[in-house]
């Protein structure tokens, strides 16, 4: 006779309160958002919950702060907003996180469901509009479906190719009471991540190794995803190949290895750039062949023949047609592919030599380091970003904007570690930098922070510097302030004929006279943080010293620099890589023999 299992009956609780258990029981730390009229009902027993909510001043920096959060500790970061205008201020931080990968859940209010399609009060189809730039989304409109909702978001967030979940929840399925049920399974068959390479792609990608000559490790940000950093050392290591490092991918292999080349691409330097270009052989891991790394897609790599692993099976050949297409986990492929590499030598005597290539491409990268010209007036960019990585170190985690800083910063800190650097990469979403580092300072406490800001971007952002004083979050703001949308004005320089229109920040049809509008110092003393300035090299040590004392509240430095700094190398949208320049007015011709003359 079976025994019968008397289980208890299930708690009776409010939707609300089901969600806030789910996400306690999701294991979920913290909350990014900001209360309104159909979320409301979740931010009673959020009240009592031992959630941390941080309360923003924007939804846009509620979905930054999540992704920060998730891209400083590898777990799904959360943000909350309430519907219409609340929800759809988190779009442009969801796209964000699609692009980039960066697993996050984005939980919304909707109106009751009475009023859904009726363009109730705050009515906004959250779900519609973010389906394209989500991994899954949800509308929850029956209470009991909530825990297995929040179950399922969390899993798909963080798991196979990461990216952001919307759990779009209406007001009167939160005010509704239902038994409460956690899932200790979850039915998604049609959601299976192929995490396990398949054993023949990898032993054909070790022959294409073992074959050529030329081979270059071309690095994307699915290796830091994949916590495959120290996998991907070894896997160069024992073969010698040089290895590139691309934008999401910086500090996935140590700037400070020999091995390295640097980033690729349309700021890339010159070694990387080369290396791709004259490769024989593309070892693709976790990178996506993306415009800003290929340039003209037909003019990229012509020589090459491509092994291509990501864990996304869409990415795949989806620009350039892959030889070897492996779909895994970047972890467990660079794992295989080194144990058949030690096999190969082991069983069959082959033995990988590259030194001519490798001493071909380290002659280059001796030959172009990344570098600036100092103006005769004025602080250079590139000198403050070289001072803070030499004073800040790398134990810090750096968070850049987007514009010429952002390449400055990519190219004069010092990488060492994966999660060191975060950054708005595939989306180029200015005022991301504040946010971000918001996020990463309460996801790792213990590390400085530091956010490389532009004056354009600071200042669409900039209120949560409110949120991180209130809060005790000590990040520090570096603002490379050269009075201008530089990267634009870079462009405007170089293509239009130096035609300024509408770049200058300081200037308009009423401008009053020399003032700097806004005045960041006192921007920052308004805002509780302390405010510093600085404006010549032989106070710059100083400055970054005195910032990096002060850790009772958050820091701004007004870093006034020079406006004509420009970018280098470049390589203009849509041209060949063959293109590259390397200073003003400067395209060398490829040589077969040494990369460039």
């Amino acid at each position: 006779m079976t025994e019968q299992v008397t289980r208890p009956p299930a708690e009776e609780l409010t939707g609300a309160q089901s969600l806030v258990r789910a996400l306690e029981q999701a294991g979920v730390e913290v909350i990014f958002g900001i209360p309104g009229g159909a979320i409301l009902p979740a931010y009673d027993p959020l009240f009592d919950s031992t959630i941390r909510h941080v309360l923003v001043r924007h939804e846009q920096g509620a979905g930054h702060a999540a992704q920060g959060y998730a891209m400083a500790t590898g777990r799904v970061g959360v943000c909350m907003a309430t519907s219409g205008p609340g929800a759809t201020n988190l779009v442009t931080a969801i796209a964000d996180a699609y692009m980039d990968s960066v697993p996050i859940v984005a939980v919304t209010g909707q109106v009751s469901s009475n009023l859904i399609g009726t363009d109730g009060f705050q009515e906004a189809d959250i779900r519609g509009i973010t389906m394209p730039i989500t991994k899954h989304s949800y509308l929850v409109t029956d209470p009991a479906e909530i825990p297995r909702v929040i179950a399922e978001a969390f899993h798909i967030a963080g798991t196979g190719r990461p990216g952001p979940v919307l759990v779009d929840i209406a007001k009167d399925a939160l005010q509704a009471t239902t038994p409460y049920a956690w899932p200790h399974e979850l039915a998604l068959p049609g959601y299976r991540p192929t995490t396990k390479p398949h054993g023949k792609q990898v032993r054909e990608a070790a022959r294409l190794i073992a074959a050529s000559e030329r081979p270059v490790l071309y690095v994307g940000g699915g290796v830091i995803k994949a916590n495959a950093s120290a996998e991907l050392a070894e896997l160069a290591e024992l073969t010698g190949i040089p290895v590139v490092t691309t934008l999401m991918a910086r500090g996935a292999f140590p700037d400070s290895h020999e091995l390295h080349l640097g980033m690729p691409g349309m700021h890339g330097t010159v070694a990387a750039v080369t290396a791709l270009q004259r490769s024989d052989l593309l070892i693709s891991l976790g990178a996506r062949f993306d415009d800003r790394v290929t340039g003209k897609l037909s003019t990229f790599a012509t020589g090459a023949k491509i092994i291509h692993a990501d864990i996304d099976p869409a990415e795949i050949s989806k620009n350039r047609t892959a030889d070897v297409p492996i779909v895994g986990d970047c972890r467990e492929v660079i794992s295989d592919l080194v144990t058949v590499l030690h096999k190969q030598a082991d069983d069959d005597g082959v033995v990988l030599d590259f030194e001519p290539w490798r001493t071909q491409v380290l002659g280059i990268k001796n030959r172009f380091p990344v570098g600036y010209d100092k103006p005769e007036e004025g602080l250079a960019p590139q000198t403050v970003i070289e001072r803070l990585n030499a004073l800040v170190g790398s134990e810090a985690i750096y968070v850049a904007g987007v514009g010429q800083h952002q390449m400055w910063a990519t190219h004069y800190v010092d990488y060492e570690r994966p999660r060191q650097w975060l950054n708005s990469g595939g989306a180029g979403t200015m005022g991301y930098a504040v946010p971000a580092a918001m996020g990463a300072k309460v996801g790792d406490p213990d590390r400085t922070v530091w956010a490389i800001d532009g004056d354009g971007c600071f200042q669409m952002t900039n209120q949560e510097l409110a949120t991180c004083a209130i809060e005790g979050i000590g990040i520090k703001v570096a603002v490379i302030n050269n009075s201008s949308l530089g990267m634009v004005r870079q462009w405007q320089t170089l293509l239009y004929d130096q035609r300024y229109s509408n770049t200058d920040l300081n200037t308009g049809p009423t401008s009053i006279g020399a003032l700097r509008i806004p005045d960041f110092v006192k921007l920052a003393e308004a805002y509780g943080c302390v405010g510093l300035r600085c404006d010549d090299e032989a106070d710059l040590d100083a400055t970054i010293e005195k910032a990096m004392a002060i850790n009772d509240r958050p820091v701004v430095i007004d870093f006034v620099v020079e406006r004509d700094a420009m970018v280098w190398p470049m390589i203009h949208g849509g041209a060949s890589n063959d293109d590259i320049q390397i200073a003003r007015d400067l395209a060398p011709d490829w040589d077969d023999e040494e990369g460039i003359s």
